[in-house]
């Protein structure tokens, strides 16, 4: 069998970022994503952060707003919402937008003391 390696430069990352009183106070990542399984790209949203101070004040949903009017322009077909399962609020924003819980997320940390051979232990 051979492995072939092929990199993909058509995708890449729009940060949005929310600003008040010329402060940053959110921001939000949307990976635009191409595949061979469909002709149109898909959005991976990734980061999204409003600052303790600043929550509950809509920021999230114009953030969310921004990265679904962003990503329908870019002609995405999906839109997938990342999220760790200690986020209810940030589920409970996804879901009020039409988000589904679709399925599982699985990571694996490339970097520090597990590395590669993370899968054994």
């Amino acid at each position: 069998m051979e492995i072939i390696k092929e990199r993909k430069d058509n995708s890449y990352c729009i940060r949005i970022s929310a600003k008040k009183d010329g402060k940053e106070v959110g921001s939000v990542h949307l990976y635009i994503i191409t595949n061979d399984f469909h002709k149109e790209p898909y959005g991976l949203i990734e980061y999204l952060i409003v600052d303790e101070n600043h929550r509950q004040q809509g920021i999230g949903s114009e953030l969310i707003t921004s990265v679904i009017e962003e990503a329908t322009k870019q002609g995405c077909y999906k839109l997938l919402g990342q999220s760790r399962h200690s986020r209810p609020k940030v589920h409970a924003l996804y879901e009020k937008f039409g988000f589904t819980n679709h399925g599982l997320n699985f990571r694996m940390d490339l970097s520090g003391p597990i590395g590669r051979d993370s899968h054994t232990n």
